[in-house]
């Protein structure tokens, strides 16, 4: 007896969680098109349906790096305080409006400094936007929690200094780290010193890894560098054969490591090939704790409703697995533990009490 399909309705009213989605990837396009004539930026076009339908066309080509450069325009108008302040406030206002119940939204303050704004002065900006869209997000009745993790970019030699920024704004808002970039020839242990400074602060970090390249990156991301989450991993499966998991993958299952899937983005970037076939189900049904993630709003063109929507129509998923990875989520989350347990005895398991 298969279980009765979840409408879309009902998707968009079930509370959610995402811990992987980056703000530089999520503006609305309108917004994009008029802070983009503020600053005098050219577009590909200035009509919004058109450039978000562009984003989508470009970022659905099997590449990464094509992939990542798509955030040349995005990026163009985050260098002033108008343009944080504007992109932060609308991104927690878009997850409220999805559902969203708890967010973590990664950036890298050095991509953003273009303008003259130093980078305690991008953090400082994106965080009081941050807090203007809670308290909008609140008095609508749609509450959303969201955390910050600053992105150091692995291509570059700044990541020891956006630790430090993350231990300076640790009790700011910013709940953790990552490095973000191009994965393939930028291996996680060439930013070790970032790494070992976290630890000394105990300030957590997640880790881009197992996207673009294979096993080797997420063993260094876990067993040198001590990341507690895994950015994507959906190459995890390489250590997995015919239901008989490898050493990593057996480390990464059994203490709970978390794995932030964004089955749409993986799509795009060649990562995986289909919904139906996304390695996110396996490692579900193998008791991995994968979690659901929507990346880049704008550049993949979706939502976290859509991403369950998705898992339902194409994989079979059903109201208790959306629960699963949304419980996932929060129990994973980079905020301490009792405002965690609070978070899924309060509000996401009544959510799904359908």
């Amino acid at each position: 007896m298969t279980a009765p399909r979840i409408d879309i309705d009902t998707i968009r009213r079930l509370p959610k969680a995402v811990l992987h989605d980056h703000l530089d990837g999520g503006l609305r396009p309108a917004t994009l098109v008029e802070l983009a004539g503020t600053v005098g930026h050219t577009l590909p076009t200035t009509d919004p349906d058109a450039l978000a339908a562009w984003y989508y066309e470009a970022a659905n080509s099997g590449d990464l790096v094509r992939y990542i450069a798509t955030f040349e325009h995005t990026l163009a108008v985050m260098q002033t305080r108008e343009g944080l302040l504007r992109t932060a406030e609308e991104y927690v206002l878009d997850l409220a409006e999805d559902g969203v119940v708890y967010g973590e939204v990664r950036y890298a303050p050095e991509l953003m400094v273009n303008g003259g704004l130093t980078l305690p002065e991008v953090v400082e900006t994106v965080q009081e936007g941050l807090a203007a869209g809670m308290a909008k997000a609140a008095a609508a009745g749609t509450p959303v929690r969201v955390g910050t993790l600053l992105c150091g970019m692995r291509m570059f030699d700044r990541t020891r200094e956006i630790a430090d920024l993350a231990v300076a704004f640790r009790d700011g808002g910013v709940v953790g780290f990552d490095i973000a970039g191009a994965e393939d020839g930028f291996p996680p242990a060439d930013h070790l010193a970032a790494f070992e400074h976290l630890r000394g602060e105990s300030v957590p970090f997640t880790i881009h890894a197992g996207e673009a390249h294979g096993l080797p990156s997420i063993h260094q991301a876990l067993q040198v560098c001590g990341a507690q989450r895994i950015g994507h991993g959906v190459r995890i499966t390489e250590d997995i054969v015919d239901g008989k998991l490898g050493r990593l993958a057996g480390w990464v299952r059994d203490r709970r490591i978390a794995l932030e899937m964004c089955p749409t983005s993986n799509l795009q970037t060649g990562a995986a090939t289909s919904i139906a076939e996304h390695p996110i189900t396996a490692l579900r049904d193998l008791g991995f704790r994968v979690t659901l993630n929507t990346d880049n709003r704008l550049v993949s063109g979706t939502t976290m409703t859509r991403e369950m929507a998705l898992l339902v129509e194409e994989a079979g998923w059903t109201v208790e697995d959306l629960r699963t990875v949304t419980v996932n989520a929060v129990k994973s989350a980079f905020i301490p533990f009792d405002e965690r347990k609070a978070l899924i005895e309060d509000v996401v398991l009544p959510g799904y009490a359908l």
